[in-house]
């Protein structure tokens, strides 16, 4: 046992030994590594063993993911968005586009800003907590004064994007709040320019050339803004409220123009039915006077046939045939005598046909005879 021992303390005393000649062998050559062989200060040797080769690495990947996560290195822009790149406080020039940037921790920072379609609406009633959040924002309604001094309220929807192209120069110099610095300024100032222009009465008449005008100079006046902060999607009319007693005044307008109206549909109704009825008098007018020409035409006719027919007869009478008809006659009343002999036959002058033969058995034709 005591062999034993006398051999466990000689081990630990040459274990002891080698571990002492190690290490001051490992702080020589760093000693000469460091200061070239001279004397100074020595850096503690890191060891990034952590107890083993496998687990070592693994901790290395976690301490690398997690200072990643801290410092976070990188950036990234979605689909409608574009991001602006700050470099010590100083804007770069060109906007970052949707996708994945690295960035340098601390140094650079990105500020995303909108480039989606977003929207105003200026009415009279504002919703409440109505904000940028969801692309649709709220204002009071402008009200303006008219030609003749008339309060006028006017409703718009104004459609707007951030021009993509100078994002970074927008920013840069109207900050953040670009747009209550330049949409809705611009607005209100073409409105009032352009309505004052004309009376309120003829607002609602002229609501169309209004919004036309409205449009263009909103669109004019940010396009000469420099580098076009803003892209104009439309500007819509959507009400001009005018004051009670203007509206009055047009009502009675629109109803004394209902009454002309009706009173001259009434005038032109009275024309058309006047002239329905001359047209049908006229009509039977003349369905009458022809009627009349046809029957005259028809006597003119018959006459003229009478006449011509007249005509041929009496050239075609001889005095052979008139002599041939006489006897043809004087044989039937010679017949007759030879029935009736007691009847008188009158000659006309000359033996010219026809006879006159009156039967005297007849009291009555005796007597008109005689």
């Amino acid at each position: 046992m005591k062999e034993d021992n006398i051999l466990m303390a000689s081990d630990m005393n040459d274990y002891f030994n080698k571990k002492k000649s190690q290490s001051s062998e490992s702080s020589q050559k760093s000693g000469r590594g460091s200061s070239g062989g001279g004397g100074g200060p020595q850096l503690p040797k890191m060891d990034f063993n952590f107890g083993g080769g496998k687990a070592g690495i693994a901790y290395f990947l976690i301490a690398v993911v997690l200072l990643l996560v801290l410092a976070k290195p990188f950036t990234i822009i979605q689909e409608g968005e574009r991001g602006i790149l700050s470099t010590n406080g100083k804007y770069q020039d060109q906007a970052l586009l949707p996708g994945l940037h690295f960035i340098v921790p601390v140094i650079q920072k990105v500020y995303v800003v909108d480039t989606k379609v977003r929207i105003i609406n200026y009415a009279t009633r504002v919703e409440a907590n109505a904000g940028m959040s969801s692309g649709i924002g709220s204002k009071p309604a402008i009200t303006v004064l008219d030609k003749r001094g008339l309060p006028v309220t006017i409703e718009l929807t104004v459609q707007y994007r951030l021009n993509s192209q100078f994002a970074a120069q927008t920013i840069s110099n109207w900050g953040f709040s670009w747009e209550e610095k330049i949409i809705t300024p611009v607005v209100r100032d073409v409105v009032r320019s352009v309505v004052g222009k004309y009376d309120a009465e003829s607002l609602p008449q002229l609501r169309s050339q209004i919004a036309q005008e409205i449009d263009r100079d909103v669109r004019k006046s940010v396009s000469n803004l420099e580098n076009t902060p803003a892209d104009l999607q439309s500007v819509q009319l959507r009400e001009i409220g005018l004051p009670i007693k203007v509206r009055e005044q047009i009502e009675r307008v629109q109803v004394a123009k209902q009454e002309v109206q009706r009173a001259e549909q009434q005038v032109a109704r009275a024309k058309q039915e006047a002239l329905r009825r001359a047209a049908e008098a006229e009509g039977i007018a003349q369905k009458k006077r022809i009627e009349a020409q046809g029957i005259a035409d028809a006597v003119t006719i018959e006459a003229d046939a009478k006449a011509k027919a007249n005509i041929l007869i009496a050239k075609s009478l001889t005095s052979k045939l008139l002599e041939l008809e006489q006897l043809k006659i004087q044989g039937k009343f010679n017949e007759a005598l030879q029935i009736n002999t007691d009847a008188k036959i009158f000659l006309t002058p000359g033996g010219s046909t026809p006879n006159i033969w009156v039967d005297t058995k007849d009291v009555k034709k005796r007597t008109t005879a005689e």
